[in-house]
């Protein structure tokens, strides 16, 4: 997919250094430069948001004709997003807005003469907004607007009400960004319907592009060290603890099942594994809980698990840590809605559940047949592996852009 036999130049913008691939969003985001950066010439603006990934960038720039970093102090830029309340418009926009990261994508529009760009997180759109002439891609990912709506129950005035009129504010700025690019991409079909009933209709085609995942790397490896202790009995939730669905799921685990499932199986330990953990999530630590904070590598922590949990109750769409536990061939069970946005028929390792009952029951299954849970993981990796590679799913971004390019042509 070239324009004259040669690579198209593209501005690929993100909103978190695409590297490396440790979390959710940064997981998706370096899939799409790794499959575009094979086919074409990338040009990335990005943000550091944390301090210990400036040393990936040397990775990154392998990848990449030219790289432009934007550092992003999170506490200053949540005092600038303020600017939000003042001028009506979401506090998410001026949150990302900078302006040495602005005068690079200008400069870079005229000087590189880009032929497409790709917009990963719609906040990252607003760099080029000044470009109705550029052909534009938007990965939303999830419908970030819907996000904020949820939160707002879960607390108090104001901040319900600063949660509610982001919601607003920026269900707005991703209607109009949607309407004004030649395409847009949410995770699952599921998110695309919602966005089609929070936004209403858009002229311009809006389509799912799923995740993957590298089944290669998550597969079970013999020589993968056992990190729990003997006799213990295992369950693993993997995830950034600075993230609120996530603190919100450990946390309702750990009150409302972990104490039924330790009834049954008091050998039963939960072990929270992933970076930046919360007070709220350390104070959890205990005799039956292990808080790791960041580990060198979640492979075996998933591999000799009894059980994974993903136990969401604030986020949608397809979830990286369910898709990459299914590929280290161990059960899960999850949110219903995590199981619905990951498949459409039931796959024997992946169960799902509504409430505090249902995951003692679901769990309690698995915790108490160790040869069903060992066939229900190999049924789950034998379900990514088939449906969900990466190359697979992102040849819709290339036949978007491929439309894209041809119809800039025509005009020209």
């Amino acid at each position: 997919m070239c324009r004259g036999g040669s690579a198209l130049k593209l501005l690929y913008l993100t909103h978190r250094l695409p590297f490396p691939p440790n979390k959710g969003d940064k997981v998706r985001s370096y899939h799409l430069l790794r499959h575009l950066a094979a086919r074409h010439e990338v040009h990335l603006g990005t943000f550091i948001d944390d301090p210990d990934d400036e040393q990936h960038l040397p990775r990154v720039r392998e990848l990449c004709a030219s790289l432009h970093v934007a550092r992003l102090n999170p506490g200053r830029a949540k005092l600038l997003s303020l600017r939000g309340l003042l001028n009506g418009e979401a506090l998410s926009l001026p949150f990302y807005r900078d302006a040495g990261l602005q005068s690079w994508v200008d400069d870079a529009v005229h000087r590189v003469g880009f032929d497409a760009a790709v917009i990963f997180s719609g906040v990252m759109a607003q760099y080029v907004a000044a470009q109705p002439g550029l052909p534009t891609l938007v990965d939303f990912v999830d419908v970030d607007s819907a996000k904020w709506r949820d939160y707002a129950p879960a607390h108090r005035w104001p901040m319900s009400w600063l949660y509610l009129r982001e919601f607003q504010k920026l269900l707005a700025f991703e209607r109009r960004t949607a309407e004004s690019v030649a395409g847009s991409f949410f995770s699952t079909p599921q998110e695309v319907a919602l966005f089609g009933q929070l936004a209403g209709p858009v002229s311009t085609p809006v389509e799912p592009l799923c995740n993957g995942v590298d089944a290669d790397f998550f597969a079970p490896r013999p020589d993968c060290v056992n990190p729990f202790t003997s006799g213990e009995l295992p369950l693993v939730f993997t995830g950034a603890m600075d993230y609120w669905p996530n603190v919100d799921a450990v946390c309702w685990f750990v009150a409302d099942i972990l104490p039924g499932l330790r009834q049954r199986f008091p050998a039963l330990r939960f072990h929270i594994v992933g970076r930046s953990p919360t007070p709220a999530v350390l104070a959890l630590a205990g005799e039956a809980v292990n808080v790791t904070g960041t580990v060198a590598d979640v492979r075996p922590w998933l591999q000799h698990a009894a059980a994974i949990v993903a136990p969401l109750r604030l986020a949608r769409g397809v979830q990286n840590k369910v898709l990459e536990a299914m590929a280290a061939a161990r059960p899960v069970v999850a949110a219903s809605s995590c199981v619905r946005a990951i498949a459409a028929q039931p796959v024997p390792g992946l169960l799902g559940a509504d409430d505090a009952s249902d995951y003692i029951e679901q769990l309690s299954g698995l915790l108490s047949d160790a040869a069903r849970a060992g066939a229900a993981g190999r049924e789950a990796r034998r379900y990514v592996v088939d449906a969900y590679s990466w190359t697979a799913h992102l040849s819709v971004l290339d036949r978007r852009l491929e439309a894209a390019v041809a119809v800039q042509g025509e005009g020209a």
